[in-house]
């Protein structure tokens, strides 16, 4: 698939330096990462068979590799930035820095035994097999806690592993629980809360220092967006102290006169979160006409 847009943007000169980032090339992490650069306002050409993309209107070129790999790049210095798990960086170890979480992802690592098993807390695994993909976190996991495992690295499949008789319990990625359900597992232990994350180089190039800036400012303006609602709404202007309280904005809210004597348009930026809340809360003070929009992009 093509989609190319560069006849629609400002291109950028050949000879600008520019950034490289590398973005998941498949996995759960790839679609999600092509949109959120797509939000910042990067065009460029998708394709299915290419190794990498040249953004038309930003210095930046596109890398697609493995979630995996990533870390390693950005932390050898091969790409400056890189979007990947989270779980994928702590596992690696990897010497870089973490820029920003990305909202999207989301995924824990824990530790899950059968649904038949007497064990319900960790410390009760003393001694036992414990099967994982993530043998570095894991290890780190049950160190700091002082409980002694027997770690058994596998490649793949961890949730067969108690069945077989290769494991006592595991240390496996859920979402939903739906894979350890189907495998009569049950989790006793969060981990590590993971999600996408942007990486970057422990030391910065220079040459394109300013530029690496402006792009992790667009990353954090579209995040700070994601967390806010518009909120628009008409309402008596006897209310409007109790309006302040209830959806004070991000200094003050906007307040204009309508036509009809005594009543006011008032605007307001809240925080998404709890949203219904709010809406309900202004409804039983007497605001009418309430709007929720959602915030493409917006600036501290």
């Amino acid at each position: 698939m093509t989609n190319s847009t560069a006849d629609t943007v400002h291109l950028v000169p050949k000879a600008a330096a520019r950034l490289r980032i590398a973005i998941p090339n498949k996995g759960r992490l790839a679609d999600p990462a092509l949109a959120f650069l797509k939000r910042i306002g990067l065009a460029f050409e998708e394709t299915d068979r290419k190794l990498s993309a040249e953004v038309f209107n930003f210095p930046l070129e596109l890398l697609f590799a493995s979630a995996k790999n990533i870390p390693e790049y950005v932390q050898d210095g091969a790409v400056d930035l890189g979007i990947t798990g989270l779980d994928l960086v702590r596992e690696q170890r990897a010497r870089v820095t973490v820029l920003e979480p990305l909202g999207f992802g989301h995924t824990d690592l824990i530790v899950a035994v059968p649904t038949h098993s007497a064990v319900h807390e960790v410390r009760e695994l003393r001694g036992t097999r414990v099967a994982t993909v993530f043998p570095s976190t894991v290890r780190a996991f049950f160190a700091q806690r002082k409980i002694p495992i027997e770690l058994v690295e596998v490649s793949g499949a961890v949730e067969i592993t108690p069945s077989i008789g290769l494991a006592d319990a595991i240390a496996d990625l859920t979402s939903s629980g739906s894979t350890l359900r189907m495998n009569d597992l049950r989790p006793i232990a969060t981990i590590l809360e993971s999600e996408a994350v942007l990486i970057g180089r422990k030391r910065p190039r220079k040459e394109v220092a300013a530029t690496q800036a402006t792009l992790e400012r667009r990353f954090r303006n579209v995040l700070l967006a994601e967390q806010k609602r518009y909120l628009m709404m008409n309402a008596p202007r006897k209310i409007l102290p109790q309006i302040k309280r209830v959806a004070p904005g991000l200094s003050a809210p906007t307040i204009m006169d309508l036509a009809e004597p005594g009543m006011i348009a008032v605007h307001s930026v809240i925080d998404a979160k709890g949203v219904w809340d709010i809406v309900d809360e202004l409804e039983r003070i007497g605001a009418t006409g309430i709007l929720v929009i959602p915030i493409e992009k917006m600036t501290k």
